[in-house]
């Protein structure tokens, strides 16, 4: 098999997957490893990882707990891998993909520095074309896109950035070598979860942080700590029970949500519950009662606890107020947690500036200008604003189906897809915790390892059957997003308008709701009986 990709001939291979991270790496592995494929793996970065690779940023942590932050397809890596922390950080997390990557021999199989520009469809052939910025080319039976569902930077488009004196940076694309803040006037833009694990790391060091808030957001303490040996031991003896409770899960997280509503409880059981899950810390806080996301009453409760835990911890009232000020119900929005983001605002050297009652003008030389005239000095702007969700790393690639039909101009009025995994008018292209599948409602790496499993049996069961297509039907894929929509519905999920679940984050994007809120148990079930149908709602052959 070549190890480089050529200019002037394009390079034949069974499958081309694009993208290192949790994703790219276990698909790489099932096709080539469990399947015998000839596959080529293409990473736009220099190294494994994904979004680990690129979001770098100060306080970078994930908020699922370490012990199920992992591929669980393997005993042995589980065994060989022991984490340091309940959350693991941006430097751990890469070491362990590093891990993966080495301990399955995976890199002689990747390009790095290999950002695909274009894929298209060729039907006569049945053979998808790849191309790379760099002009690389490759061909392949099979494209599987691994490309993550936050990893295609939201930078806005505010007047003057070009013309500011200061540096800028974008969390998801962190400089490797690290922002030295000592000394500086820092501007913080945006307080989703990204910006409430920075601002805390920022103002250690900045002279000064100013936080431009416009969407106030409730937060949960993570509680963070170094795992003890007892617990190291306890994981890596259970590995089956706690996938098993993963597997059982609502999201993919190795707890159950409880089984009582908010309403069976008197007004002071109830606080007490809210408590001890405030003190536990963590994701864990939403299962506390099954009703908080689908009951506007039970998610007041929860709600009006966060608020006044915010209002407890900052000491200046009128800044508490502007930061509890939330206009959406607990969790409609991705929950963030946080290592003393609340905390930070009792800091001499932090600010909190409304933009939704002063919105940001433009951005001049010296530093953020707001609509009243009043300009903030800076030395330094960090953009937190999230990213181009689950549909913007794909359309980013120029990918084109059958008779040359633009992916964009597929999906014009939104994600059109049958479980997330496929899409018509696009043979023998699979997406990987696309929309329409639970994804970032899902502890991740327990949804990935299902899609890559179920596209690596789909594949399997073609070349069984010797067949070399496959493809959604229309119907099928109408008849899903029909489904997703209902199951957004049936929760509260859509009465935040402004959540990047529907786009709302990314100016002239379809307001739809992307990902699959049936929960992570359900929709396993569901693939599998589509695959037991025999890939029902897929059209196999010709």
């Amino acid at each position: 098999m070549p190890d480089v990709m050529t200019r002037g001939g394009d390079e034949a291979f069974d499958a081309v997957v694009v993208g290192a991270g949790f994703s790219g790496l276990y698909q790489l592995h099932c096709l080539r490893d469990r399947l015998g494929l000839s596959v080529r793996l293409l990473e736009a970065g220099d190294g494994v990882g994904g979004t680990w690779y690129w979001n770098r940023y100060p306080g970078a942590r994930c908020d699922s707990e370490s012990h199920s932050y992992a591929y669980y397809f393997s005993e042995a890596l589980l065994q060989d891998w022991s984490w340091t922390e309940r959350y693991p950080g941006q430097a751990e997390i890469l070491r362990y993909l590093n891990h993966v990557a080495d301990r399955l021999d995976l890199r002689r199989d990747i390009r790095f520095g290999a950002r695909v520009a274009e894929a298209r469809y060729d039907e006569a052939a049945n053979r998808w074309h790849v191309r790379t910025e760099a002009g690389d080319r490759c061909t392949a039976t099979f494209l599987i896109t691994a490309v993550g569902c936050l990893s295609a930077a939201n930078v806005p488009d505010i007047p003057g950035l070009g013309d500011f004196a200061g540096r800028w940076y974008h969390t998801g694309q962190w400089p490797h070598e690290g922002v030295d803040f000592a000394g500086r006037r820092v501007g913080m833009v945006g307080t989703g979860s990204t910006g409430i694990q920075a601002a805390p790391a920022i103002a250690e060091t900045a002279a000064h942080l100013t936080v431009f808030q416009r969407t106030a957001n409730y937060s949960i303490p993570a509680n963070n700590a170094p795992l003890t040996e007892a617990f190291k031991t306890w994981a890596k003896a259970n590995t089956a029970e706690i996938q098993r409770v993963m597997h059982a899960s609502t999201n993919g997280h190795p707890f159950l949500i409880e089984d009582r509503s908010a309403h069976d409880l008197t007004p002071e059981e109830r606080q007490a519950v809210y408590e001890a899950a405030w003190e536990r810390g963590g994701l864990q806080f939403r299962a506390a009662f099954r009703d908080l996301l689908v009951d506007k009453a039970a998610n007041d409760t929860a709600s009006e606890f966060l608020r006044a835990k915010i209002r407890e911890i900052v000491k200046d009232p009128a800044t508490a107020a502007r930061l509890a000020d939330i206009d959406h119900p607990f969790a409609t929005k991705r929950p963030p947690i946080d290592t003393g983001y609340f905390e930070t605002f009792n800091r001499d050297n932090v600010a909190l500036v409304d933009v939704r009652a002063n919105p940001i003008e433009c951005v001049t030389p010296r530093g953020i200008r707001l609509r009243d005239g009043t300009e903030h000095p800076l030395d330094i702007i960090v953009f937190a604003t999230g990213f181009d969700a689950m549909t913007g790393p794909l359309l980013r690639m120029d990918i084109r189906g059958r008779d040359g039909l633009p992916l964009r101009e597929a999906w014009r009025a939104g994600p059109r897809t049958y479980l997330g995994l496929g899409m018509p008018g696009f043979p023998n292209l699979f997406t990987i915790t696309g929309p329409g599948s639970p994804s970032v409602l899902c502890n991740m790496p327990v949804a990935i390892e299902q899609h890559v499993e179920w596209i690596t049996g789909c594949i399997a069961h073609m070349r069984a059957q010797g067949i070399d297509r496959v493809e959604a039907e229309p119907e099928a894929a109408e008849g899903w997003v029909e489904h997703v929509n209902e199951a957004a519905n049936a929760t509260l999920l859509p009465q935040a308008g402004h959540s990047w679940y529907l786009g709302a984050n990314v100016p002239g994007k379809p307001r739809v709701f992307m990902p699959y809120a049936g929960g992570m148990a359900r929709y396993r079930g569901i693939c599998a009986d589509v695959a037991a149908r025999g890939y029902e709602g897929f059209r196999l052959g010709e």
